[in-house]
């Protein structure tokens, strides 16, 4: 059969890294494709990695239709749930998702679903007679809290106030850096603080200079309370944004001390 790849929808999750492109090749060649790629249609909607790996060693591969979308918006739900039930997704990568699946949800909350356009009809023929067929069940209700958020992502909800600021804030080359695992979430929402120009420069100088440029954001910020405390500017109002930032850092520096004293607890043992 035809399979079309979209590549728009195999960009819209992150990448394997080239080891683990690298594992997944030497599985399919030792062990077959066991699982079936996902269709809409003709287009392919899970498997590209395998899919491309099979066509370049001519491996042979099932696919299975998902009989239950009914628009790009359902496919890219369908998709994040899949990756954030992955255990490779880093937790940089699974606030992304997460907070992508509250933008499609809320989104839906507040506009009612058109009816599916003429591409996307075009794009997902009904499921030929041979192809298997499996009907998945609805998308889960919309995510209205940070609590949610960071519950699907299997994160803390300090996390996610933190991921959120680098979406927001960070340079291209912070956001790849954490994406990379070089920095911590922790560190590039700190870094996220300084000017465009700062980040960009830290991040071309490297891992050591990006957490000496998070060390001295956080310095400077528990120095700034002292210094306006003793100005007389005690009073002026602290933005709820500055302040959850505050919480959320401390909050992942006391989970990072935890995780530190159980494995000298563990060692000593």
């Amino acid at each position: 059969m035809n399979i079309v790849v979209n590549e728009s929808l195999k960009a819209y999750i992150d990448p394997l890294t080239p080891d683990e492109h690298d594992a997944l090749e030497r599985s399919l060649l030792s062990e077959g494709c066991r699982d079936a790629l996902v269709l809409w249609g003709d287009m392919l909607v899970d498997g590209h990695n395998r899919y491309g790996i099979c066509q370049k060693h001519g491996l042979p591969f099932q696919t299975v239709q998902n009989t239950r979308f009914q628009s790009i918006d359902d496919v890219h739900l369908w998709m994040i749930d899949q990756h954030l039930g992955r255990r490779s997704v880093s937790d940089f990568q699974r606030g992304v998702l997460a907070l992508r699946k509250k933008d499609i949800l809320s989104e839906r909350t507040r506009t009612p679903a058109p009816p599916a356009p003429e591409a996307d009809a075009a794009a997902a023929p009904a499921p030929a007679p041979s192809s298997p067929g499996v009907s998945f069940l609805p998308p889960p209700p919309a995510l209205t809290s940070r609590e949610a958020i960071a519950k699907a992502a299997r994160l803390s909800s300090s996390q996610v106030v933190m991921i959120e600021k680098i979406q927001k804030q960070a340079a291209p080359e912070v956001v790849e850096a954490v994406r990379a695992g070089t920095i911590s979430i922790n560190a590039a929402a700190a870094v996220a603080s300084l000017p465009a120009e700062e980040q960009v420069a830290a991040a071309a100088a490297g891992k050591d200079e990006l957490k000496q440029a998070a060390k001295r954001v956080r310095e400077a910020a528990k120095r700034k309370p002292r210094e306006d405390s003793a100005e007389g500017g005690g009073d002026e109002p602290v933005s709820i944004e500055a302040l959850q930032q505050r919480v959320a850092e401390l909050t992942a520096e006391n989970e990072a001390l935890r995780r530190q004293l159980a494995e000298l607890q563990a060692r000593a043992a």
